[in-house]
């Protein structure tokens, strides 16, 4: 499950896409290429944040307290949310990308910008772009399933390992599928989420170009 088309629909996945493609300004197969390849890379993070108790207990309160899904029932004023459109993201918890992937990656996110820029051919600016547009969504999406499914923090390990194919963490041995295994490569194990917003200013740089 690494498209937006099979985490949130066909319909609602290809807006999304065409969404991020319209804001990146580049075509959506491309653009398509950086989501599949950064979506194992956002939820293998999340998966290593849940796989200890006080990580689990963090991720669960920041879905409970800011991201119940609703976020994805406005994929069209997302670029507006995330980049302020004059207000600030700092209002909308649900939409602070920076905060979101800082916690997320920590101090892998320039190695996973790179990574996905490579794979996809866009520019690290633009990678930026995406990844800033597909934080708010990866946990708006874990939030309703988490809902829906009355998970709490013991069973966030569990929700995302579903997600991810029954895989362990990306600080866990070879899985055998080759983009888990290039996250594995690329994640830290202890992601603290201390790290410079470094994604979050390579993609306002590029935004306000």
């Amino acid at each position: 499950m690494f498209s937006l088309q099979d985490l949130l629909g066909q319909e609602q996945g290809e807006q999304a896409v065409q969404e991020i493609s319209s804001n990146v300004g580049a075509d959506p197969s491309i653009v398509n290429t950086a989501i599949q390849t950064a979506l194992p890379m956002l939820l293998n993070g999340l998966a290593n944040n849940a796989s200890t108790p006080d990580g689990a207990e963090s991720l669960n309160n920041a879905l409970e307290q800011h991201h119940d899904g609703s976020i994805l029932d406005n994929i069209g004023g997302l670029a507006g949310m995330i980049f302020g459109g004059g207000q600030g993201n700092a209002a909308s918890p649900a939409a602070d990308a920076g905060g979101i992937l800082g916690h997320i990656l920590g101090s892998s996110q320039g190695a996973v910008a790179q990574q996905v820029s490579q794979q996809s051919g866009l520019g690290t600016g633009q990678v930026a772009q995406v990844l800033m547009f597909l934080a708010p969504i990866v946990m708006g999406y874990l939030g309703r399933q988490k809902a829906q499914q009355g998970v709490d923090a013991s069973g966030l390990g569990g929700l995302l390992g579903g997600l991810l194919g029954g895989s362990q963490p990306a600080q866990q041995a070879s899985t055998g599928n080759s983009i888990l295994d290039m996250a594995s490569n690329v994640l830290d194990s202890d992601h603290d989420g201390s790290a410079i917003d470094d994604i979050a200013s390579m993609a306002f740089k590029y935004f306000t170009n």
